[in-house]
């Protein structure tokens, strides 16, 4: 079967449900999970709003609406009270010559506009999944883990602990906390972190789950201050993976492990 295109990797890694034959290729090809782990990456700076700050906003340079209704066929123009909104700032500005814009008026006919097809509804919330993902030397893939945000002040869900663990700092960084492991009556396991660690400077906290020996690793998802909660795939086994780990990590396109960990500890498993 061939690989995954880019558009049906691109889905995978802001969680869209992809169709059956190519969510069974994913699960079982390591170099499609490995791309789908790389793409994540600028998911989780959308899921950051310290990392995602748009700025203030750029006007348009001018003759652009001039180039983009001769090449749709659009006859409407802007609202002079927009247009005068969106201003420029002062200083100089790169010029866009204008394009003329072919129609009735100049004599020439102009281009059918193309017809609009409507797009399937989107999620309203960009969803976060962890692909798993094979990566040589280090990462070993372990399928999808879901991540969810609970509201410290919500009360937290039922489940009987099978496994907890201390997080001490590490490289003197301040952090701790605690984790464990709970299972829900339905059977599914969610890894339940508290975080008491400040935000980095640059880049964003990861939680993941290691090995003794640290060969191998699955990631988890972004790790914030506070109580996070990330659903564990039936296939994971903890006595495997019993080392939690909170490393700081770049918005850098690389889905391995960036080997600066904050905060770690056992599960007593």
């Amino acid at each position: 079967m061939p690989h995954c295109t880019p558009e049906e990797l691109a889905l995978a890694a802001l969680g869209e449900p992809l169709a059956a034959d190519d969510a069974a290729h994913l699960a079982g090809c390591a170099r499609c999970r490995e791309e789908v782990a790389r793409l994540r990456r600028p998911v989780l700076a959308l899921a950051l709003p310290e990392l995602a700050d748009p700025g203030p906003p750029v006007a348009p340079p001018p003759g652009l609406w001039a180039g983009i209704a001769a090449a749709t066929g659009v006859g409407a123009a802007p609202r002079p009270d927009v247009v005068a909104a969106s201003a420029p700032p002062a200083g100089p500005v790169p010029d866009v010559p204008p394009v003329p814009v072919l129609g009735p008026a100049a004599g020439v006919p102009g281009p059918t506009p193309a017809p609009v097809v409507p797009l399937r509804p989107r999620r309203n919330r960009v969803v976060l999944a962890a692909a798993a993902s094979l990566v040589t030397g280090l990462v070993i893939g372990a399928g999808v883990v879901a991540v969810r945000d609970r509201d410290p002040a919500q009360p937290a869900d039922t489940g009987v602990p099978v496994a907890a663990a201390t997080l001490d700092p590490l490289e003197g960084s301040g952090a701790s906390g605690r984790a464990a492991v709970l299972e829900r009556p339905d059977g599914t396991r969610v890894l339940r972190v508290e975080l008491d660690a400040d935000a980095p400077r640059e880049g964003y906290l990861e939680a993941w789950l290691l090995t003794e020996s640290v060969s191998g690793l699955i990631p988890l998802g972004v790790a914030r201050p506070g109580i996070e909660e990330f659903e564990l795939p039936p296939e994971v086994d903890i006595g495997e993976y019993p080392v939690v780990d909170v490393s700081v990590e770049q918005l850098d396109g690389d889905p391995t492990h960036s080997g600066d960990s904050v905060a770690r500890g056992q599960l007593d498993t």
